[in-house]
């Protein structure tokens, strides 16, 4: 680095603002369809709720809200992503240059980030709730490191906001603030900003934003919590034994999946002058390790008392994404000289600059080659277009989510309902005609209506289930004359 650069680390955020622009770019390339979870967010956007289902609420709101403004699109979907991205690195390039005195060592802890799976791509891929983990988190943390460093009223407000932003994120989040309270009484120098009486405002900021939520989550707790549950203690039959194994091995190679490939780049970056820093250690980073012991306690006792059976990758993201910055305290604290090493570690980032864009567009455009399509290769739009032309839709009956949502995106002026969420139930009084359309298995599908949708029709237009009718539509990105097809069928419901 230039002496320039070790006084001045906002090229940092200046190269991170350009690869989040980028990738916006790269999405709104790649296709027009919508994955999972955007097309959660596009078909719950048309209510505002204190509770959606098994994911606590943030993400909606803020999605409803930018949705108010500038309309629903795939354009609104991936800006609020990328900017909840950037503002998380940028809280975490501010965190670790209240903790390291080496300029180099502050850029690659904060860009380090990117050499994490679950964040450099499945969140940019299809994850949502997540990335509010990420940005609640990045928020959380830098607060709480303020606190014990600089400690002021807004260095524990911040920590509230956080607290209260993780929490209508991902319920599980409460192991961070929880692991980082017991990390810091646990050592007598940070015991006074614990016991500060500031402590009360960051519980009641946390308290205030999620108040909304929790009067929801008392009526609710079942609905809110069944699926993730379920997900979690999916062991079959399998006895106690074998089920605490299977948790533990799904621990294991979760916590592999995520640090893996982190732990790579820095071996190969730091070469034989990272081992000093594997006994090295400060202040930071004995409080960051009693964290991350906390935190595997925590899920350990989820597993032997609670039944966890499969412990997910991207769950560890409250806490192991704090692994970067820890290898560069533990490098500073060994003394370690960083200059060829932040030469070779930003080969290593420019690598994964331009590979997780290519890859994210690659793995959708690949398809008029292989003839292996993803859901991005469906063709929603064309689909509904065509249909159109046979009537105006005035509501629109789809057979799951993400069928209801990919419909919404295009027809937001119309109440686009699901069978699987029974959540939204507009009045279709006077609605018509009324649109039913379901997805068919490329493979061996059938093209009746189906089932739950004419249970759906009886119960509650007290209608029976119509003739189905099948449209097929070239895939996008298509080999020869492949094509994605739907069924669908008209109601002209009596007014």
């Amino acid at each position: 680095m230039t002496e320039t650069d070790t006084r001045d680390i906002r090229w940092i955020f200046v190269l991170l603002a350009a690869y989040f622009v980028l990738q916006i770019g790269v999405r709104l390339a790649t296709s027009h369809s919508l994955d999972l979870d955007e097309a959660e967010q596009a078909f719950r956007s048309q209510w505002l709720a204190a509770g959606y289902g098994p994911q606590p609420p943030f993400y909606n709101w803020l999605q409803y809200t930018v949705f108010q403004f500038a309309g629903v699109s795939l354009a609104a979907l991936s800006l609020v992503k990328n900017l909840l991205l950037f503002i998380s690195y940028l809280l975490y390039g501010l965190t670790a240059r209240l903790l390291l005195r080496d300029k180099a060592l502050v850029a690659i802890s904060t860009l380090g980030l990117l050499t994490i799976p679950q964040m450099a791509f499945e969140m940019q891929r299809d994850l949502t709730h997540t990335v509010a983990v990420f940005f609640s988190a990045s928020i959380f943390f830098y607060g709480f490191i303020r606190s014990l460093k600089q400690p002021s009223l807004a260095s524990y407000l911040i920590a509230g906001i956080g607290i209260g932003f993780g929490l209508l994120a991902k319920y599980n989040f409460a192991i961070l603030p929880a692991a980082a309270l017991i990390a810091a009484l646990a050592d007598a120098r940070w015991r006074a900003r614990i016991f500060d009486w500031r402590l009360v405002l960051t519980a009641v900021v946390a308290l205030i934003i999620v108040l909304p939520h929790l009067f929801w989550l008392k009526d609710n707790l079942d609905f809110a919590t069944a699926r993730t549950l379920e997900k979690m203690t999916a062991s079959g039959d399998a006895s106690y034994l074998m089920q605490v194994t299977m948790g533990v091995s799904s621990l294991a190679l979760a916590i592999i999946s995520f640090a893996g490939l982190t732990v790579a780049v820095f071996a190969i970056v730091f070469g034989k002058s990272l081992r000093p820093a594997l006994t090295a250690g400060s202040e930071w980073t004995r409080l960051i390790e009693r964290m991350l012991l906390v935190f595997l306690i925590g899920i350990l006792f989820l597993i032997v008392f609670g039944g966890a059976a499969g412990i997910k990758d991207r769950w560890l993201v409250p806490m192991l994404f704090i692994l970067p910055l820890y290898f560069c305290l533990k490098i500073e604290a060994a003394g370690v000289t960083t200059g060829r090493a932040f030469r070779r570690f930003m080969v290593a980032v420019a690598i994964i600059m331009i590979g997780v864009p290519a890859a994210l567009y690659g793995s959708v455009a690949a398809a008029r080659f292989t003839g292996h399509y993803e859901r991005l290769n469906r063709p929603y739009a064309t689909m509904l277009e065509n249909l159109r032309k046979q009537a105006e839709p005035m509501a629109i009956l789809a057979g799951d989510s993400l069928l209801a949502g990919n419909l919404r995106q295009d027809i937001p002026g119309v109440p686009v309902l699901s069978v699987d969420y029974p959540g939204f139930h507009p009045d279709l009084a006077g609605r018509r005609p009324l649109l039913l359309v379901w997805l068919i298995p490329p493979k061996g599908g059938s093209e009746a209506l189906p089932p739950a949708m004419a249970q759906w029709l009886q119960a509650n237009l007290g209608a029976s289930a119509p003739e189905g009718l099948v449209i097929d539509v070239p895939y996008f990105y298509g080999r020869g004359d492949d094509r994605y097809r739907f069924g669908y069928a008209w109601i002209d419901q009596p007014g």
